[in-house]
């Protein structure tokens, strides 16, 4: 099989790149410039244009891994975020349309677009109502997705990823638990440590994309990407600590952050009817996280 991965240089994708190019032929594309590769694309990262690329090779999947991740900066740089997560979507698709009309297209998706749950776990047809430029973006993305298979008969899905973290990950809330306790012995956070997420790493991420490419109907289909497990940041917080600094002092300053949901849990039966099994526990996960991070200091 033939597979594009768009953003193969990011956190994600480069995961995706390792995984995939074990029993497939991989082309990569990113905005960083690689002069060792053969099979790779850099586009423009202000005017991204993807028609060279369909035109010159035929894809059997696109898996769109590019774009922006970060809810603070969606607010303070809405415009620079509509067009990672929202109108190179549409470029992408646009391309297929012209170029590769049999290309299956992977989408990046992510639980910001459901907002503040209204019940848990919450399901793939849980009302969507995002409280943040990000989510809202992912939610437009979505619906382009829904536009090209509907029109145009582009085989889609969108991945609704929850929180996925992972060796190589570079921002968010682990990340910024090493970049605080570095200097410092006393971490402050947002927050009352009992905010939840659904945490998934990212070698469970990628065989979760696997299965969704073998099993998926692609008509415009919207799949959970999770691990079904409810933990509240405090008690990943102390995991992390356990394994990198122990004698770090935690303390939760009460006040929240725009755009942060309180409670996420998801139902993953859709992606367990795909035979997903999760295989690296949160203990696992910040074991091999609180490593990669002494190993890279």
């Amino acid at each position: 099989m033939k597979i594009l991965i768009i953003g193969s240089k990011g956190f994600i994708g480069s995961h995706c790149v390792e995984y995939f190019s074990k029993e497939h032929d991989v082309w990569q594309c990113d905005v960083v410039t690689d002069y060792a590769l053969d099979n790779y694309f850099l586009v423009d990262s202000t005017n991204a244009d993807y028609n060279d690329i369909f035109e010159s090779q035929q894809f059997d999947v696109c898996i769109n891994c590019s774009g922006a991740a970060s809810v603070p900066d969606s607010i303070k740089n809405p415009q620079r975020d509509f067009v990672l997560n929202t109108l190179n979507v549409f470029k992408q698709l646009d391309a297929i349309r012209k170029l590769n009309s049999t290309c299956k297209y992977i989408h990046l998706s992510s639980a910001a677009v459901y907002g503040n749950p209204k019940f848990l776990p919450i399901d793939e047809n849980h009302p969507l109502d995002p409280i943040s430029p990000y989510g809202i973006h992912k939610k437009m993305a979505e619906d382009i997705c829904k536009e090209f298979y509907e029109n145009y008969n582009i085989s889609t899905c969108s991945l609704r990823i929850f929180s996925a973290y992972g060796n190589g990950l570079q921002k968010q809330l682990f990340w910024d638990l090493y970049k605080k306790s570095s200097s410092k012995s006393k971490v402050k956070l947002f927050g009352t440590g009992n905010e939840s997420r659904d945490f998934i790493h990212v070698n469970d991420l990628v065989v979760a994309m696997d299965q969704v490419i073998k099993y998926s109907s692609f008509k415009n289909d919207i799949v959970n990407v999770a691990s079904a497990k409810e933990l509240t940041i405090n008690s990943v917080v102390s995991v992390f600590f356990k394994y990198f600094k122990p004698e770090t002092q935690v303390v939760f300053e009460g006040n929240s952050r725009l755009g942060d949901p309180i409670n996420w849990l998801a139902n993953i039966e859709k992606l367990q009817k795909m035979n997903f099994k999760q295989s690296i526990t949160i203990e696992q996960g910040l074991k091999l996280y609180t490593a990669w991070l002494k190993e890279k200091e």
